[in-house]
């Protein structure tokens, strides 16, 4: 059999979510993709957790993982990988971030108030308390950078008044195979598409039963000459929840089956970067481990 030609159509694209088909690859391929999207396409996340000050209940160790698992937006490549034993970052590999902040009493709140939000001020410490402090000559680097979390609604710890934290970051790039925090999807999965035939004429009773058996919109039941006749609509919005097999008037009329090299990719980026650009990152990527492959098979000599 020969091989089908290779395409991708993208059948869903939002801000932070991207729905696309891979038609005519190997299941390997399309796993390939799948780990090199969770654990290979690099991102820049708090590593180092100065601690100037934290009365509040949250442990230092505690904040500082908070911290690390907070997106930030900031494009990876303009950067470069740390070295391994720099404990001092430079423009190039680092980007600083302050957190200070201090609760306070209202003194304006009334008497008989219970509500936090009116009593105290700062009492939820965000993400969007985070500010950028430029490292060197970052300032002209980026003279168009906004470096901050991803989302500003971030809550990070609770305080109370007289409590404060006051902590320097230091976010460098990584990838989600060192650590979870690097990675740059929320989830990246894959399924099959499924293949659903109608082995003959489904009609009247049976096409209502047949169309409640599967997802909404898998299938139609149409009239035809006063018929109701069941066809397959839309079989990628199945869902695989064999019910049809359940029912022994129906289970020998339908064959549920999958397109073997027909992958439906979906892509939910955490917001470092649109989907796409992750997508086409994890091409790179893996055209890299290619080449790399290639030129260590050209540098061994052949017996």
């Amino acid at each position: 059999r020969l091989p089908q030609a290779f395409r991708v159509d993208v059948i869903r694209e939002e801000e932070d979510t991207l729905e696309f088909d891979m038609v005519g690859i190997d299941a390997a391929i399309a796993n390939a993709f799948r780990r090199i999207l969770l654990a290979e396409v690099p991102t820049m996340a708090v590593e180092k957790v100065f601690v100037y000050n934290n009365t509040s209940i949250v442990q230092d160790e505690i904040l500082a993982h908070r911290l690390g698992l907070i997106p930030i937006r900031a494009d990876p490549r303009l950067f470069e990988y740390r070295n391994q034993g720099d404990q001092e970052g430079t423009e190039i590999d680092t980007l600083q971030f302050q957190l200070k902040i201090k609760c306070k009493r209202n003194p304006q709140a009334a008497k008989e108030s219970s509500d936090p939000d009116e009593l105290y001020f700062n009492h939820k410490v965000y993400s969007k308390h985070m500010t950028w402090v430029p490292l060197g000559n970052q300032t002209d680097l980026f003279p168009d950078a906004d470096f901050r979390p991803v989302h500003d609604d971030i809550l990070i710890a609770l305080l109370r008044p007289g409590q404060e934290i006051d902590v320097l970051m230091h976010c460098v790039k990584g990838i989600g195979k060192d650590h979870a925090k690097f990675s740059p999807v929320a989830t990246a999965s894959y399924r099959l598409l499924p293949d659903i035939t109608l082995l003959q004429p489904v009609e009247d009773e049976a096409a209502e039963m047949l169309q409640k058996c599967f997802s909404p919109g898998v299938i139609e039941v149409q009239n035809i000459n006063g018929k109701k006749v069941a066809r397959v609509a839309n079989a990628r919005l199945d869902t695989f929840s064999r019910e049809v097999f359940r029912h022994e008037g129906l289970k020998n009329l339908v064959r549920l089956a999958r397109v073997r090299n027909h992958y439906i990719f979906s892509v939910e980026s955490t917001g470092i970067l649109p989907p796409d650009v992750l997508v086409s990152e994890a091409i790179k990527i893996l055209m890299g481990k290619c080449q790399r492959f290639l030129n260590e098979l050209d540098s061994v000599p052949m017996e």
